[in-house]
């Protein structure tokens, strides 16, 4: 089993995904679900601004330029910052099926150093789904889609309602998400990992 613990191998009866008929097109832009989203959102100064995009069947793809804030030792991004890139990017998988999940546990294998300016490409993939428990795979390579991979994650998501992130979230921030007149906003804004 190659070192994986069973907790990430999909269970007999497991099914394939099926890719939902309204995820977004192959190639699509999957913007920020959250402004505040240290994943994604624009409003972190210091944060990742990983850009995914829909891919074919039900994967997703992505790019993120590690940056001086992202240092562990000099030169070099730190393991939980990559880390954090391959949850953000495998959350986003949750559009191909269209459902709200959140990250029920993550293991990362770090096979190379990522040095600080490199842009990482990320691809994530789901491998099976058994009721709430979603399977996934990603890889970062580095130098293009096709280098070499630096780094690689195998995942376990569970899906939830929203009610999830309002029993457990901030009120402040929960009272502020829910006013806002975007609905498209407030419904992305609940769209990920915890």
């Amino acid at each position: 089993m190659s070192g994986r613990t069973t907790a990430l191998t999909p269970p007999e009866g497991a099914v394939p995904p099926v890719r939902h008929p309204d995820a977004p097109a192959p190639g699509e832009t999957i913007g920020s679900h959250y402004e505040y989203c240290f994943g994604c959102g624009p409003g972190v100064p210091h944060g990742l601004h990983v850009e995914v995009r829909a891919g074919d069947g039900v994967c997703v793809t992505a790019e993120f330029r590690v940056k001086d804030a992202h240092q562990g030792a000099p030169g070099l991004a730190h393991g939980g910052v990559l880390a954090t890139a391959l949850d953000e990017t495998l959350s986003a998988l949750g559009w191909m099926l269209r459902v709200i999940a959140v990250t029920g546990r993550l293991e990362t294998d770090y096979l190379l150093p990522v040095p600080v300016d490199t842009v990482l490409h990320l691809r994530a993939e789901v491998k099976a789904v058994h009721g709430r428990k979603i399977y996934a795979a990603a890889t970062g390579r580095i130098g293009g889609p096709e280098g070499p991979v630096a780094l690689r994650a195998e995942a376990v998501f569970v899906e939830v309602k929203v009610d999830h992130f309002i029993e457990h979230g901030r009120p402040a921030e929960i009272q502020a998400t829910l006013a806002n007149p975007d609905q498209v906003k407030v419904a992305r804004a609940f769209e990920v990992n915890p």
